[in-house]
């Protein structure tokens, strides 16, 4: 199941999306987000986090890989597979145990720990289009066409 393209003017938008996202969360997702450099795949994480109640800084993992999140909502884990050379590296930071929890994992960058990963949930593209930004969202397998049914499509923007 797909929904998308979804046009994203300004960071209101993108913050309307992670708003709908979190609003049709009800159980355990691995979610990959992919897109270019700088497209806003950190800024959807940001505003998803908000929207279940996080309210400190969020940064993104590019170094250690991985950021914990403890939430209202259970375990948050934001993944940033970016500088990974090797998938293998996963296995080094204990890829498999964060996977077990019953956790929402987001992984920006999964592309570059295939084939380790499994199957994601939901798959989130960002793409770039001038000053436009655009996020196609697919959902794999049940629990992922579960919570794309919940999810309020198309969006009422704020722009």
């Amino acid at each position: 199941m797909q929904r998308g393209p979804q046009t994203l003017i300004s960071e209101r938008d993108t913050e309307a999306l992670a708003a709908a996202m979190a609003q049709a969360w009800r159980e355990p997702l691995l979610v990959y987000l992919s897109g270019d450099l700088g497209v806003g795949k950190t800024t959807l994480v940001r505003h998803l986090l908000h929207a279940f109640g996080h309210h400190g800084s969020v940064r993104s993992p590019t170094y250690n890989l991985v950021e914990p999140y403890a939430l209202g909502i259970g375990p948050v884990f934001h993944f940033d597979l970016y500088r990974v050379q090797d998938p293998e590296e996963l296995e080094l930071i204990g890829w498999r145990d964060y996977l077990a929890e019953a956790a929402l994992c987001l992984v920006e960058w999964p592309e570059r720990a295939q084939p380790l990963l499994p199957q994601a949930d939901v798959e989130v593209a960002l793409q770039l289009h001038g000053h436009q930004r655009s996020a196609t969202l697919q959902a794999q397998g049940e629990r992922g066409s579960a919570w794309m049914q919940r999810l309020l499509w198309p969006l009422g923007l704020a722009s």
